[in-house]
C-alpha cells in the first residue's frame, strides 16, 4: 500500500470547511485505508474523538447500544466538560428543551418511545400516502414549470419533505417556511448563511454556531408549545401531535418536554436529510448523463436508482456514540467515556463492501448502504424518504427530462449534515 499524500495524523474531521469544499471523501478514503480507527485530537472547546470509517466497524458499534450509547449526544465531538460551565451551554439547552429526544435515548426507554409513532411510518402508512405525495410533488413542479430555471434546493427539493412531515403533524401551511428556516438554523448552525441572529462580525465562529442552534431550538419549541395547547382543546384524528398527547409509556402520559422533543425531532429529521438526497440525487444524475438517460428510458430502474442515490449522497455525515466500556478495535484502545463518530459516507464507499465504490451505478445490486444507519436507531422515516425520492424523480423526469444543473452547487458548511444549500438548474418550460 503506497503512502498517502496526506498523513492521517494531519486529518482533522472537526473542520467544517473540509466538508463544504467536498474534499472529505478523499480524507475518508485515506483514513479507511491507513488508519480506520483514527484519533482526532481535541480542539480549544471540543472533545477529542475516534473516527470510525470502515463499514463492518460501524455495524459493530451500531449493533451494541449498551456499549456505545446515544444519550451523551449524537452529533459532533461534544464540548469539553470544563468548557460547558464556562459557556453555560448545557444549562441553556436544558432550559430550552428539557427532556431528551428519542434519537438521544438508550434502550429500553428508546424502544418504548419509538413504538408510540411507529404506526405512522410503517410500509402500509407510507404506501397509503403515495397519492398525496405525488399530488404535492406536482404542485411544487407547477410553481416552477413556466420559469425554465430555478434554485432546485429552495424551490423543489426542500418543499416536498417539508410538506409531507408538516402535513403529518398538522402544521398549518402558512408556518411551513418558518419550519424550513428553523431547521436550517438548528442543523446548519455552523454555516454563516443561517447565523442571521448573530452580529455579522461574529459569524463563522463556534460561538455563533452554538447561539444559532440554540435560537432555532428555542423558537421551534415555543412554536410547538402553542400547537400542543391547540390540540388539547381541539384534538385531531391521525395527527402525530394528538397521538403523542394521548400516548402512555408504562401507564404514564408523556410529559410536555417529551412531546416537544418528539415534535422537534420529527420536523428537523423529517425534512432536512431527504431534501439533501433529492438535491444530491439530481446533481449526480446530471453528472452521469448515461445513468440519467437509462433511468428516463426505463422507469423500472427507479427503486435501485433511489438506493444508489442514497449510497452516493449519504445525507448524514456521521452519528456519534459514547463508549461505556473499554473496547479494542483494530488494535486501538477505545476507553470508556470516549466519543466515537461513525462516518457514513466512508462506509458507503468501503472497498471491502462495494465493488468499484466510486462508480455511480443505478443498477447496483446488492446495495446494503448505511445511509439510514442501522440497529436501534435506524432512521424512522426511511420509508417516507425512499417514497419521496422515487415520486419526485418519476414526476420530475416525466415533466422535465432535459433538466440540467447549470452552476456549481453551494454546499452546507457542516461536519454533520451532508447538504446542498443552493443549486441552479435549467429546463424547457411548460407552456
Amino acid at each position: 500500500m503506497t503512502a498517502p499524500a496526506i498523513q492521517p495524523s494531519d486529518i482533522n474531521l472537526n473542520d467544517p470547511e473540509r466538508f463544504q469544499s467536498g474534499e472529505f471523501h478523499e480524507l475518508l478514503r485515506i483514513l479507511r485505508q491507513h488508519d480506520p480507527v483514527h484519533w482526532n485530537p481535541p480542539g480549544e472547546v471540543s472533545n477529542g474523538f475516534w473516527s470510525i470509517t470502515k463499514y463492518e466497524d460501524i455495524l459493530f458499534i451500531s449493533r451494541n447500544p449498551e456499549r456505545f450509547i446515544s444519550s451523551k449526544g449524537i452529533a459532533g465531538p461534544g464540548i469539553k466538560p470544563e468548557k460547558l460551565a464556562e459557556l453555560d451551554f448545557a444549562a441553556q439547552q436544558q432550559n430550552a428543551g428539557g427532556n431528551a429526544s428519542i434519537i438521544t435515548m438508550d434502550p429500553p426507554r428508546h424502544v418504548k418511545m419509538r413504538r408510540l409513532v411507529n404506526k405512522g411510518f410503517t410500509p402500509r402508512a407510507v404506501n397509503a400516502m403515495e397519492p398525496e405525495i405525488r399530488r404535492i410533488t406536482n404542485e411544487i413542479l407547477d410553481r416552477v414549470a413556466h420559469k425554465g430555471e430555478c434554485d432546485f434546493v429552495l424551490e423543489v427539493a426542500s418543499q416536498l419533505p417539508l410538506a409531507v412531515i408538516c402535513g403529518m403533524m398538522g402544521v398549518e401551511q402558512k408556518d411551513w417556511p418558518l419550519m424550513f428556516e428553523l431547521t436550517n438554523k438548528v442543523l446548519g448552525s455552523g454555516d454563516p448563511e443561517y447565523q442571521t441572529d448573530v452580529p455579522e462580525e461574529e459569524r463563522g465562529t463556534g460561538a455563533a454556531a452554538r447561539a444559532t442552534a440554540l435560537k432555532g431550538l428555542q423558537t421551534m419549541l415555543e412554536y410547538f408549545r402553542g400547537v400542543l395547547e391547540d390540540r388539547r382543546q381541539r384534538p385531531r384524528q391521525n395527527d402525530l401531535v394528538t397521538i403523542l398527547l394521548e400516548a402512555e409509556v408504562d401507564g404514564e402520559k408523556l410529559t410536555e418536554g417529551d412531546i416537544l422533543q418528539f415534535c422537534f425531532l420529527l420536523i428537523v429529521a423529517g425534512n432536512e436529510t431527504t431534501r439533501n438526497a433529492i438535491s444530491g440525487g439530481l446533481q449526480v444524475l446530471c453528472q452521469h448523463p448515461d445513468q440519467k438517460r437509462q433511468l428516463i428510458e426505463d422507469p423500472s430502474l427507479m427503486d435501485s436508482a433511489v438506493e444508489e442515490i442514497l449510497r452516493w449522497t449519504s445525507p448524514l455525515h456521521h452519528m456519534a456514540r459514547t463508549a461505556t466500556v473499554d473496547v479494542e478495535l483494530r488494535g486501538k484502545q477505545i476507553r470508556a467515556g470516549d466519543r466515537i463518530l461513525m462516518w457514513y459516507p466512508s462506509a458507503n464507499r468501503d472497498e471491502d463492501i462495494f465493488e468499484d465504490p466510486y462508480r455511480f451505478d443505478i443498477r447496483r445490486t446488492p446495495n446494503d448502504h448505511l445511509a439510514f444507519g442501522i440497529g436501534e436507531h435506524f432512521c424512522l422515516g426511511a420509508g417516507f424518504a425512499r417514497k419521496e425520492l422515487k415520486v419526485m424523480f418519476e414526476e420530475l423526469f416525466r415533466r422535465f427530462p432535459d433538466i440540467e444543473v447549470v452552476g456549481p452547487p453551494e454546499r452546507l458548511r457542516s461536519t454533520f449534515i451532508n447538504g446542498i444549500k443552493h443549486m441552479p438548474v435549467r429546463f424547457t418550460p411548460e407552456r
